[in-house]
């Protein structure tokens, strides 16, 4: 009998294999340092299985991270209707998802990444590139202010949801979406659009 050699072809721990070695790529390189060829070859894989379980590099961190909302689809529904008002929209977009039956995986995540900084840095390049980024690169405002903009919008949104979510603080826990939104949104246009301090 001989042994295999080579890469290892695709069978049902192969997606597993790919999903490990991209946590630890994202975790240690970050999204945009990360590659698919790096992935693979750490997977033991060929790229094309990288694109075959996963298509892009943007679908494999959403896989990565196990966050079961895309990004993509939501993001552009946040910035339909210009600058105006984003800050509400966002907090809208936000608390539905966190909301809803697929906010647990969310939940989690900021559990984990509590206690755990590889957990923490995956996260924290979840917000940064698939979420802050998306928004921060439609607005008409200085880019040098944009890290700024975005680490605030963060502090808000991830504080949000730890009241809310995690340690449950009431009222915000129980609290009407609607008011919510009301009272974070023009927190975040601020941070979004307005002036900030030098």
């Amino acid at each position: 009998m001989t042994r295999r050699t080579g890469r290892r072809p695709g069978n049902p721990d192969t997606r597993e294999a790919i999903l490990d070695a991209a946590r630890t790529a994202f975790a240690e390189r970050g999204f945009d340092a990360a590659s698919i060829r790096g992935i693979a070859g750490t997977a033991e894989v060929d790229p094309a299985l990288v694109h075959h379980y996963f298509g892009s590099k943007d679908q494999l961190f959403l896989a990565a991270m196990n966050f079961p909302v895309d990004p993509g689809e939501v993001v552009p529904k946040v910035l339909a209707g210009g600058q105006d008002h984003i800050g509400e929209r966002l907090v809208r977009t936000f608390v539905g998802v966190w909301d809803s039956p697929a906010g647990a995986a969310g939940i989690a995540l900021i559990r984990s990444a509590v206690s755990n900084e590889w957990t923490a840095k995956l996260l924290r390049e979840f917000i940064t590139t698939q979420v802050l980024r998306r928004v921060l690169d439609q607005l008409d405002v200085d880019p040098a202010q944009l890290p700024l903009r975005g680490s605030l919008v963060a502090t808000q949104l991830i504080g949000l949801a730890m009241m809310r979510y995690v340690i449950r603080l009431e009222p915000v826990a129980s609290a009407d979406p609607e008011m919510l939104i009301a009272a974070v949104g023009p927190t975040l246009q601020r941070y979004l659009t307005g002036p900030l301090p030098t």
